[in-house]
C-alpha cells in the first residue's frame, strides 16, 4: 500500500456538520471549566495534571519508537523503581516530553506562540536522548516518516507535509 500524504488545499475540511457541533461547545466548555476550578482549589495542581501530561507523553512518543509504560514513567519519576537499561532511554525520552509541555506552557504565559516557543520545546525533547546529536532547537532540513521501525520512505505508512510543500507555511510563526 502507498504511504498517506498530505493533500495541500484540503485542510481544514469544509464538510463540518455544524449542527452537531455546536450543542457539544456549551457541555464541553462547562466541564472544562469544573476542571479547571478543581484544579485551583488544589495546592498542587501538578498532582493531577502530571499523570494526564504522562498518558498523553507515552502514546505520543511511541510514534518515535519509545516504548515504555505509564507505570513505568510514574514509578521513575517518583524515584520508586529504576526500568531496565533496554527502557531507562524511552522513559527519559517520555519525561522530555512531558517537560517540554510544561515549559511550552510557561512560556506561554509571557510570551505568543511563536516559532521561539517550538523551538525550545524541541530542544527540550532532544536533551540526553537518542536524538540528541539531531541538531536540537531546529528544524528538520529532511522529510519525517512514520513506519516500521528501520523503514524507508518509500515503506512508510505516513508522509507529513514539510514545510516547505504549503506555501506561506512559516511566515505566520516567524
Amino acid at each position: 500500500m502507498p504511504p498517506v500524504t498530505y493533500h495541500s488545499g484540503q485542510f481544514p475540511p469544509n464538510n463540518i456538520n455544524w449542527t452537531k457541533l455546536i450543542p457539544l461547545l456549551g457541555p464541553t466548555a462547562a466541564a472544562v471549566a469544573r476542571y479547571d476550578s478543581m484544579l485551583r482549589a488544589i495546592p498542587n495542581s501538578n498532582i493531577l495534571i502530571t499523570p494526564l501530561a504522562t498518558h498523553e507523553a507515552v502514546p505520543s512518543s511511541r510514534i518515535e519508537g519509545t516504548i515504555a509504560s505509564i507505570g513505568e514513567v510514574l514509578e521513575f519519576d517518583a524515584g520508586h523503581d529504576t526500568p531496565p537499561s533496554t527502557r531507562r532511554d524511552d522513559v527519559q525520552e517520555i519525561l522530555n516530553y512531558r517537560r517540554a509541555l510544561y515549559d511550552a506552557e510557561q512560556s506561554l504565559e509571557s510570551i505568543p506562540l511563536s516559532q521561539r516557543v517550538i523551538l525550545e520545546a524541541h530542544r527540550t525533547l532532544l536533551r540526553g536522548t537518542r536524538g540528541q546529536d539531531k541538531e536540537p532547537g531546529s528544524y528538520r532540513r529532511i522529510s519525517n516518516w512514520i513506519g516500521r521501525p528501520g523503514c524507508s520512505i518509500e515503506e512508510a505508512r505516513y508522509i507529513p507535509p514539510s514545510a516547505a510543500s504549503i506555501p506561506n507555511a512559516m511566515s505566520e510563526w516567524e
